[in-house]
């Protein structure tokens, strides 16, 4: 298998990149978010995955380790290819994908163009445990964001002083953050109690 490929860039588009190594010119089919990290230079480096079918061999690349180790978990689900696996990556970040998938956040998933919700299940089904290993999740995070941590202890506490169970109010919270992105900490806690 070839692991990586390292040469000078001499096509950059969207969809794949043409490096040459040795001579040789390597098409290398890439996602948006690989596209969006090449710059524009003289040189450039790919990891590779060589996908061998009966007709073709495909080289898919990677600026980052995290986006093809999740790529290669991607294609390990039956009913995703590599070329879906891509779509995928081209849709969202490897991080917030990995984050929709931990907290089986199966609406979101459902959201990337091509995916059904019978695929959203089996994506969430066979690679929740191992992406909250890969991504050390220990428990099903409330938001992406860490920055947003002291504003969801603060609003749990409330809640809790408020005689709420703690489970039910980060359930809550939880429900709040995945349709609203940017909130003040007292329309979270009144969306929470709505909520619950």
């Amino acid at each position: 298998m070839i692991a990586y490929i390292d040469g000078k860039l001499t096509v950059r588009e969207p969809a794949y990149v043409i490096i040459e190594a040795n001579g040789v010119g390597y098409e290398i089919k890439i996602s948006l978010t690989t596209y969006a990290g090449i710059k524009e230079n003289e040189r450039c480096k790919l990891l590779t995955y060589l996908h061998v079918r009966e007709d073709a061999q495909i080289l898919y690349g990677f600026i980052e380790a995290k986006e093809k180790k999740l790529f290669l978990d991607l294609i390990s689900v039956s009913g995703i290819g590599p070329n879906t696996a891509l779509a995928i990556l081209s849709s969202t970040e490897a991080e917030e994908l990995a984050e929709y998938i931990a907290s089986e956040n199966q609406k979101a998933i459902q959201n990337i163009k091509g995916i059904g919700a019978k695929t959203a299940q089996r994506l969430i089904l066979e690679l929740k445990d191992k992406i909250k290993k890969e991504y050390n999740f220990t428990s099903t995070p409330l938001m992406p964001n860490p920055s947003h941590n002291t504003l969801i202890n603060e609003a749990l506490s409330a809640l809790v002083t408020l005689g709420i169970q703690k489970n039910a109010a980060e359930k809550s919270i939880k429900s709040v953050l995945q349709k609203e992105k940017e909130i003040s900490l007292e329309n979270l806690i009144k969306m929470a109690l709505k909520n619950g």
